[in-house]
């Protein structure tokens, strides 16, 4: 793993911040994209009753976060091109943060090996479309803090998050592809 993955580029921001709904229609339009681990690892882990769950074990969670990144990151470099990420491994070092748990040494050097471009999208927090689930139990006050908390970890690990207009999703989508184009 090494520093020159500059056809990476990550989406972040807190819960609720339509990432997810970004990253479909940049799908849909012919980019490849990388889904985040979140909430997979929880639907899978509900349906064993497992505890790597953030209500139950939050520090387990990441763990298996940090497992599903590594091997997200590892799959685009065979593939090559430009890859779109919902989420990379400084996300879990703002999750962390915002649980009040330490960094484990080893996250800090994934954080350094595993690299993506340094512009990163970040999703702000928005009123307007946020809305709670059976995966995502944070209320809107702790995904403006999730969003502090990310995009903090973002430029701790050198990253330049850069936040995507309170916009429709068209101009969200010309928005990324005009600053994927400057950055070349």
């Amino acid at each position: 793993m090494t520093n020159d993955d500059h056809a990476f580029f990550l989406i972040t921001g807190g819960p609720g911040a339509g990432k997810t709904t970004l990253l479909s229609a940049l799908a849909a339009e012919g980019f490849a994209t990388a889904p985040e681990g979140g909430r997979a690892i929880i639907r899978d882990q509900v349906a064993i009753d497992g505890p790597a769950l953030p209500w139950r074990d939050r520090a387990l969670f990441a763990e298996l976060m940090l497992g599903w990144d590594m091997r997200s990151h590892a799959e685009a470099r065979k593939r090559g091109g430009l890859v779109l990420f919902d989420r990379g491994v400084p996300d879990i070092a703002g999750y962390l943060s915002l649980s009040g748990l330490a960094i484990p040494a080893h996250l800090e050097r994934a954080a350094r090996q595993i690299r993506y471009r340094p512009l990163v999208f970040a999703a702000p927090p928005w009123r307007a479309i946020f809305a709670g689930d059976a995966e995502r139990k944070q209320d809107f006050a702790e995904a403006e803090r999730t969003f502090a908390a990310v995009t903090g970890a973002y430029r701790d690990f050198g990253y330049e998050p850069v936040e995507l207009p309170l916009a429709g999703v068209a101009e969200r989508v010309a928005f990324v592809r005009a600053r994927i184009a400057v950055a070349g």
